[in-house]
């Protein structure tokens, strides 16, 4: 068992995620993504909503801001396998996987960069 991790002040934890879908029923997907720009826009109508959220990168960033995650739902895959269509979901996906790694003591944080990101922000800190 590894030894316990204390966490100290000035400690960079960065997490990392994977999530990988696919759209086994765009109008639902989209109709998903609608409804939760209503939920984060009180006030907002459909036409709103339909206006905001017209294509499949919209869709994708109001379901990550609504949820925190693409699949707000976390069901598993269907049992016929992963990204197959998956009619029990309202949200029109179908999981494909997910992943979480955390990285602890990355020497250089995301806002340490300031308005110029490293070449690759997902690469791993050199070990030492």
């Amino acid at each position: 068992m590894d030894e316990p991790m204390v966490p100290s002040a000035g400690m960079v934890v960065s997490v990392r995620t994977r999530q990988d879908v696919v759209i086994a029923d765009p109008e639902r997907f989209l109709a998903a993504a609608r409804a939760a720009y209503r939920d984060l826009t009180p006030g907002a109508t459909e036409e709103e909503a339909a206006e905001h959220v017209h294509d499949v990168r919209d869709a994708v960033f109001v379901l990550l801001e609504r949820f925190g995650r693409l699949a707000a739902d976390p069901h598993p895959a269907p049992s016929e396998g992963p990204g197959l269509p998956a009619p029990e979901r309202p949200d029109g996906l179908s999981p494909a996987g997910d992943l979480t790694q955390l990285v602890f003591d990355d020497p250089g944080t995301l806002r340490g960069y300031g308005c110029f990101l490293p070449e690759d922000p997902f690469a791993l800190p050199p070990t030492p």
